[in-house]
């Protein structure tokens, strides 16, 4: 599987404020890079605390892009994959209203009545790893599913274990002009951090994007 990571940040590096609430980092063409990267991919992968943050659809905007997938006989949107080991995210959730399919990756220790109630729901129920998920474990799973080319889009706790497990290839960062602070927001990699071996990155390209910059590595 070929893992790409895609966020946007502030200067700083945070994704967000210290309340976790979804803040105006991109502008316009930024935007509609991201959903030509989604137009791209098999599924989009976000973290449980976005999808209770923010609530994402994770769908193209494109209606070009959606007939484009779909005269090379691909789904109109890629899958939707959400790393949620305790089953948190709401069955109304946007994410599961049946625009295109979407696995929910859970531990072994939740509750079955809880998996029960995301696949009422429409989720395709991935369970992987003991009290948390197993990402390498789940990601194997969605490939035997035909996911081959994977899009993250976040948190940080999720890229952070993304990068933790060598499992990155590709990662895409847009730098907003603008200063969030703050000890507690999100980082673009959050989880415990690395105190050595430190993920190494190639520098691919730099290209400037409304007021920001693109930056682009091989990983």
């Amino acid at each position: 599987m070929h893992v790409v990571v895609n966020a946007a940040m502030s200067a700083d590096g945070k994704l967000s404020t210290r309340r976790r609430e979804q803040v105006a980092i991109s502008g316009p063409a930024d935007f509609e890079r991201v959903d030509e990267l989604r137009a791209s991919v098999d599924a989009v992968m976000v973290g449980v605390g976005t999808v209770l943050a923010d609530d994402p659809s994770l769908t193209l905007d494109d209606n070009d892009r959606v007939a484009a997938r779909q005269e090379r006989g691909e789904s109109p949107h890629p899958a939707r994959v959400v790393a949620d080991s305790h089953a948190r995210t709401p069955p109304d959730a946007r994410i599961l209203d049946g625009a295109a399919e979407t696995y929910v990756l859970v531990a072994e220790a939740e509750p079955v009545e809880h998996r029960e109630t995301l696949e009422a729901a429409g989720a395709e129920v991935v369970v992987a790893g003991e009290t948390r998920v197993d990402i390498p474990d789940a990601l194997a799973e969605l490939e035997a599913q035909g996911v081959d080319r994977l899009m993250v889009e976040g948190g940080g706790e999720l890229i952070f274990s993304l990068f933790a497990d060598d499992l990155v290839d590709e990662l895409s960062v847009f730098v907003a002009p603008q200063i969030i602070g703050g000890r507690d927001a999100p980082t673009l990699a959050d989880g415990d951090g690395f105190v050595d071996d430190f993920p190494e990155l190639d520098l691919t390209g730099v290209e400037r994007v409304d007021d920001g910059v693109l930056l682009e590595y091989d990983c």
